[in-house]
């Protein structure tokens, strides 16, 4: 009977090992190597050793991890310069797990040198990498094509010194679509101003209009 119990126990643990690495929390200190090699992982399109981190270290461990340039699982899955299309699906597939499990911010992270994952990915001519960046819907949106690194480049930059035509096309066209869309009446903010003399003043704002579209005067 205590063999049962015993082994029922360690049975119970390990689920909630499982289940903390899951959820973000690390069931063990990750070492350099770990480190190292998920990053490469990441470099490679090496998706079961990318979730065998994720299992023993967590989803959090995985947002933490950089080299020592800045460099993110996010940079190192857009920054890998083969572009065969199979190897490419790799790279997605990690991707599309990662982004998930991952802090956000990681989308506009930038490395040492001001890069984002997105620039390494204009840099390395990776279409579809690019638009699950851009089009992510928990992620910065058109806002990251604007961002420019240490050389005063955007992606969109990037793309253009790559003379990456489809690229910088997509990105163009990305712009183009967020500066159309429709103002949502549901984003707008209202706010009260009181003046010295006591009297309120109701505005309301859209932070997607310009002034003149988002702002009524006093009412």
């Amino acid at each position: 009977m205590s063999k049962v119990i015993k082994e029922d126990s360690e049975h119970v643990e390990a689920e909630a090992g499982r289940i903390k690495a899951v959820d973000g929390s690390p069931s063990r200190q990750k070492s350099d190597t770990d480190k190292e090699d998920l990053l490469l992982s990441c470099r490679y399109g090496d998706l079961q050793d990318v979730q065998d981190f994720v299992t023993k270290f967590g989803s959090d461990a995985a947002s933490d991890v950089q080299d020592e340039n800045g460099n993110t699982v996010l940079h190192m899955t857009c920054g890998n310069g083969h572009t065969g299309s199979t190897f490419i699906r790799y790279l997605v597939d990690v991707l599309e797990y990662l982004l998930p499990l991952i802090h956000p911010s990681l989308l506009i992270k930038q490395n040492n040198s001001g890069s984002t994952p997105l620039h390494w990915a204009a840099l390395n001519k990776h279409l579809e990498v690019a638009q699950k960046l851009v089009q992510y819907p928990g992620g910065s949106g058109v806002d990251m094509i604007d961002i420019k690194n240490a050389a005063g480049r955007s992606p969109l930059g990037e793309a253009e010194m790559a003379e990456w035509e489809e690229g910088a096309n997509c990105l163009t066209e990305v712009k183009e679509e967020e500066e159309d869309t429709p103002v949502d009446p549901s984003q707008t903010i209202e706010v009260e101003i009181q003046d010295a003399d006591g009297q309120v003043a109701k505005m309301t704002i859209n932070p997607k209009a310009s002034d003149s579209e988002g702002t009524d005067g006093p009412s």
